[in-house]
Protein backbone atom coordinates (compact mmCIF):
# COMPACT_ATOMS: atom_id res chain seq x y z
CA UNK A 1 0.00 0.00 0.00
CA UNK A 2 1.30 3.43 -0.95
CA UNK A 3 2.05 5.91 1.79
CA UNK A 4 2.90 9.62 1.75
CA UNK A 5 4.77 11.31 4.55
CA UNK A 6 3.49 14.80 5.29
CA UNK A 7 5.68 16.91 7.52
CA UNK A 8 5.66 20.53 8.52
CA UNK A 9 7.87 22.84 10.52
CA UNK A 10 5.27 23.64 13.16
CA UNK A 11 1.65 23.03 14.06
CA UNK A 12 0.74 26.47 12.72
CA UNK A 13 1.29 24.98 9.23
CA UNK A 14 -1.38 22.30 9.76
CA UNK A 15 -4.36 24.30 8.40
CA UNK A 16 -2.55 24.58 5.05
CA UNK A 17 -1.10 21.05 5.07
CA UNK A 18 -4.51 19.56 5.88
CA UNK A 19 -5.43 20.09 2.21
CA UNK A 20 -2.75 17.56 1.19
CA UNK A 21 -4.00 15.11 3.81
CA UNK A 22 -7.61 15.43 2.63
CA UNK A 23 -6.90 15.02 -1.08
CA UNK A 24 -4.70 11.99 -0.43
CA UNK A 25 -7.40 10.46 1.77
CA UNK A 26 -9.88 10.99 -1.08
CA UNK A 27 -7.55 8.87 -3.27
CA UNK A 28 -7.34 6.32 -0.43
CA UNK A 29 -3.61 6.88 0.01
CA UNK A 30 -2.33 6.43 3.54
CA UNK A 31 -0.59 9.40 5.14
CA UNK A 32 1.87 9.69 7.99
CA UNK A 33 1.75 13.21 9.43
CA UNK A 34 4.30 14.77 11.77
CA UNK A 35 5.96 17.99 12.84
CA UNK A 36 9.66 18.07 12.02
CA UNK A 37 11.47 21.37 12.47
CA UNK A 38 14.66 21.87 10.49
CA UNK A 39 15.88 24.40 13.05
CA UNK A 40 14.46 23.18 16.36
CA UNK A 41 14.66 19.40 15.93
CA UNK A 42 17.55 18.70 13.54
CA UNK A 43 18.12 15.21 14.95
CA UNK A 44 14.48 14.31 14.28
CA UNK A 45 14.80 15.74 10.77
CA UNK A 46 17.86 13.57 10.10
CA UNK A 47 16.13 10.46 11.41
CA UNK A 48 12.94 11.17 9.46
CA UNK A 49 14.75 11.87 6.18
CA UNK A 50 17.06 8.88 6.32
CA UNK A 51 14.46 6.36 7.50
CA UNK A 52 11.17 7.33 5.79
CA UNK A 53 11.72 4.94 2.86
CA UNK A 54 12.32 2.09 5.34
CA UNK A 55 8.84 2.70 6.81
CA UNK A 56 7.17 2.30 3.42
CA UNK A 57 6.78 5.97 2.56
CA UNK A 58 6.88 6.59 -1.20
CA UNK A 59 6.77 10.40 -1.38
CA UNK A 60 7.40 13.13 1.19
CA UNK A 61 5.46 16.39 1.25
CA UNK A 62 7.22 19.00 3.40
CA UNK A 63 5.58 22.31 4.23
CA UNK A 64 7.52 25.17 5.73
CA UNK A 65 7.30 28.92 6.14
CA UNK A 66 9.87 31.65 6.63
CA UNK A 67 13.38 30.38 5.90
CA UNK A 68 11.71 27.10 4.83
CA UNK A 69 14.72 24.81 5.03
CA UNK A 70 12.71 21.67 5.82
CA UNK A 71 11.98 20.41 2.26
CA UNK A 72 15.54 20.96 1.04
CA UNK A 73 17.18 19.41 4.06
CA UNK A 74 14.94 16.34 3.79
CA UNK A 75 15.68 16.10 0.06
CA UNK A 76 19.40 16.25 0.75
CA UNK A 77 19.22 13.08 2.86
CA UNK A 78 16.30 11.04 1.51
CA UNK A 79 16.17 8.84 -1.60
CA UNK A 80 12.46 9.69 -1.94
CA UNK A 81 10.89 12.41 -4.06
CA UNK A 82 10.20 15.49 -1.95
CA UNK A 83 7.47 18.00 -2.71
CA UNK A 84 7.87 21.35 -0.98
CA UNK A 85 4.94 23.49 0.07
CA UNK A 86 5.91 27.08 0.79
CA UNK A 87 3.70 28.32 3.62
CA UNK A 88 2.90 31.99 4.12
CA UNK A 89 3.52 32.19 7.84
CA UNK A 90 3.10 35.12 10.18
CA UNK A 91 6.84 35.84 10.16
CA UNK A 92 7.03 35.57 6.37
CA UNK A 93 8.01 38.22 3.86
CA UNK A 94 4.69 37.91 2.04
CA UNK A 95 5.55 34.25 1.42
CA UNK A 96 8.38 34.99 -1.00
CA UNK A 97 11.04 33.90 1.48
CA UNK A 98 9.40 30.47 1.68
CA UNK A 99 8.89 30.16 -2.07
CA UNK A 100 12.49 31.05 -2.91
CA UNK A 101 13.98 28.95 -0.11
CA UNK A 102 12.23 25.85 -1.41
CA UNK A 103 12.46 26.61 -5.12
CA UNK A 104 16.15 27.58 -5.36
CA UNK A 105 17.74 24.21 -4.64
CA UNK A 106 21.27 23.39 -5.78
CA UNK A 107 21.91 20.90 -8.56
CA UNK A 108 21.61 17.31 -7.35
CA UNK A 109 19.07 18.06 -4.61
CA UNK A 110 15.70 18.50 -6.32
CA UNK A 111 12.56 19.57 -4.52
CA UNK A 112 9.35 19.71 -6.55
CA UNK A 113 7.81 23.00 -5.44
CA UNK A 114 4.14 23.93 -5.58
CA UNK A 115 2.54 27.34 -5.21
CA UNK A 116 2.44 29.29 -1.98
CA UNK A 117 0.03 27.45 0.37
CA UNK A 118 -0.47 24.87 -2.43
CA UNK A 119 -0.73 21.76 -0.27
CA UNK A 120 -3.67 20.38 -2.25
CA UNK A 121 -1.56 20.37 -5.42
CA UNK A 122 1.28 18.74 -3.49
CA UNK A 123 -1.11 15.94 -2.54
CA UNK A 124 -2.26 15.54 -6.13
CA UNK A 125 1.34 15.48 -7.38
CA UNK A 126 2.25 12.84 -4.77
CA UNK A 127 -0.70 10.74 -5.92
CA UNK A 128 0.37 11.13 -9.56
CA UNK A 129 3.90 9.98 -8.68
CA UNK A 130 2.48 6.93 -6.91
CA UNK A 131 0.08 6.39 -9.82
CA UNK A 132 2.97 5.75 -12.19
CA UNK A 133 3.39 2.36 -10.51
CA UNK A 134 -0.12 1.80 -9.13
CA UNK A 135 -2.90 1.61 -11.73
CA UNK A 136 -5.64 1.84 -9.09
CA UNK A 137 -4.33 5.21 -7.93
CA UNK A 138 -3.76 6.31 -11.52
CA UNK A 139 -7.40 5.54 -12.32
CA UNK A 140 -8.50 7.63 -9.32
CA UNK A 141 -6.42 10.53 -10.64
CA UNK A 142 -8.02 10.11 -14.06
CA UNK A 143 -11.49 10.20 -12.46
CA UNK A 144 -10.54 13.24 -10.37
CA UNK A 145 -9.38 15.13 -13.45
CA UNK A 146 -12.51 14.07 -15.32
CA UNK A 147 -14.51 15.58 -12.44
CA UNK A 148 -12.61 18.86 -12.80
CA UNK A 149 -13.44 18.89 -16.50
CA UNK A 150 -17.12 18.22 -15.80
CA UNK A 151 -17.27 21.13 -13.34
CA UNK A 152 -15.95 23.51 -15.98
CA UNK A 153 -18.36 22.19 -18.61
CA UNK A 154 -21.32 22.64 -16.24
CA UNK A 155 -20.17 26.15 -15.32
CA UNK A 156 -19.76 26.99 -18.99
CA UNK A 157 -23.26 25.75 -19.78
CA UNK A 158 -24.68 27.59 -16.80
CA UNK A 159 -23.16 30.91 -17.77
CA UNK A 160 -24.59 30.67 -21.28
CA UNK A 161 -28.19 30.42 -20.00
Amino acid sequence: MAKVGIIMGSDSDLPIMREAIEILESFEIETEVDIVSAHRTPEKLYSYATEAHKRGIHVIIAGAGGAAHLPGMVASMSPLPVIGVPVKSRNSIDGWDSVLSILQMPGGVPVATVALDGAKNAGILAAQIIGTADKTIQNKIISYKEGLKEKVIKASEGIKK
